[in-house]
């Protein structure tokens, strides 16, 4: 007489797949650890910005003839202030004690303020731009023409467009960390010193 087969409860089966899931995850983990790990590059700003129709935007920055300056330019006044020179496409976060905290490349809008000194006068945390992007750290200093200038950078970190010809954009953008770091240094009131 055959006997009949006993069914497993299907709290086992359960049970058995999930632990041969967990080894299988287990196995894949210890593989993908002993292979090679990829770092990441930091994108930085170019030095300039083309306007040219058909240009792209360029996530890396151009060689350019002459190394930057990475020192406090002279001539940009003292104590604690943000100084931006047009040449150099550069910002510097500067304490009372003229020590520059950070400095960094930005990407330059197609009105630039001219030289002098500003003072900050309006932040906004977020906005969209004249170009579409969504920005954040929002920090105006000047008006030029009716062009608001400002620094800001893009919530995704991306580089601006190409702007449209003969398009007025009065925004300098900069990548995320640093536009952060700007954001936590000028307060309203705070000084721009604009050199060239």
């Amino acid at each position: 007489m055959p006997v009949a087969a006993r069914r497993l409860p299907s709290w086992v089966w359960v049970t058995g797949l999930t632990a041969g899931a967990l080894a299988g995850v287990a196995v894949l983990t210890v593989q993908a650890d002993r292979g090679p790990h990829p770092t990441a590059a930091a994108v930085r700003p170019g030095a300039t910005a083309s306007a040219a129709p058909g240009a792209e935007a360029s996530p890396s920055p151009k060689p350019s003839a002459a190394p930057a300056r990475t020192g406090v330019p002279k001539g940009s006044g003292s104590g604690r202030r943000i100084v931006y020179d047009l040449s150099d496409h550069r910002v510097w976060l500067v304490d009372a004690d003229d020590t520059a905290r950070r400095t960094f490349t930005v990407w330059p809008g197609t009105v630039e303020p001219g030289p002098g000194t500003y003072t900050i006068s309006v932040r906004k945390a977020a906005t969209t731009g004249s170009d579409g992007v969504e920005i954040e750290h929002i920090i105006y200093f000047s008006v030029v023409s009716g062009v608001n200038i400002a620094f800001s950078n893009a919530v995704d970190g991306s580089s601006p467009p190409p702007a449209a010809e003969g398009a007025r954009t009065g925004g300098i953008r900069m990548p995320t960390a640093d536009g952060a770091a700007l954001w936590a240094f000028g307060d309203l009131g705070t000084k721009v010193r604009v050199v060239e």
